[in-house]
């Protein structure tokens, strides 16, 4: 691939079990950009939250709010081309709204969490291309039952749906730079050369990279 004239940043969004991680390291590998994983493995508070999402759902949501703003602000400031697996956005837009619309976060705790997240937000730049994995449920409750992460295992099929029409809602309003969506459900771009390639070439053509 070219390289572009300047470092670009680029985000790739999605639910629970979407491919968000692969297609990271995939895209970062394909165009040499620097991969930002989103922090799972070492997560103090994920194992209890999926527990008791009452009890940790605020503390979870700023949790991921710090170690993405954290993120957001060492990728744009680093001078180089990168990729994030999953978008500060998602947070709020997303996971935080889902949890107060099911009752899982206090109002108090949820008008507290979207002050600070749109406080922190106003001092970030946007994604140069968001790239939006859009994945039907089964394929979500299979993605998540084949990488069999424990604490995964016991997420409910009508919470990965509410989270698809939060995403469905969001990304009908996204307005804050350029957006590929893809129909993930059938692809298998981890596994097959030629559904990568069509990836890579849709995410070069959205961002005007020549091919070498």
């Amino acid at each position: 691939m070219s390289s572009p004239s300047r470092p670009l940043f680029v985000a790739v969004a999605g639910n629970i079990g979407a491919g968000k991680s692969s297609l990271t390291r995939l895209l970062g590998q394909q165009f040499g950009w620097k991969p930002y994983f989103e922090s799972v493995e070492d997560n103090p508070y994920l194992p209890d939250f999926y527990a008791d999402m009452t009890r940790w759902s605020f503390h979870l949501q700023i949790y991921f709010l710090s170690k993405r703003f954290r993120h957001h602000k060492e990728m744009t400031e680093s001078g180089l081309s990168v990729i994030q697996d999953r978008s500060i956005y998602e947070d709020a837009e997303i996971f935080a709204r889902n949890l107060f619309d099911i009752g899982k976060m206090d109002p108090r705790d949820y008008d507290n969490y979207v002050a600070l997240f749109e406080v922190m937000t106003d001092y970030l730049k946007s994604p140069d291309l968001l790239v939006y994995l859009k994945a039907s449920v089964d394929t979500l409750v299979n993605n998540i039952a084949r990488r069999g992460r424990s604490f995964e295992q016991g997420i409910q099929r009508e919470y990965l749906e509410q989270l698809n029409k939060h995403y469905e809602d969001w990304i009908g309003r996204y307005k804050r730079g350029p957006l590929l969506i893809i129909e993930s459900d059938g692809f298998d771009f981890v596994n097959r050369e030629n559904d990568l390639h069509r990836i890579v070439g849709l995410v070069r053509d959205r961002l005007g990279i020549a091919s070498s």
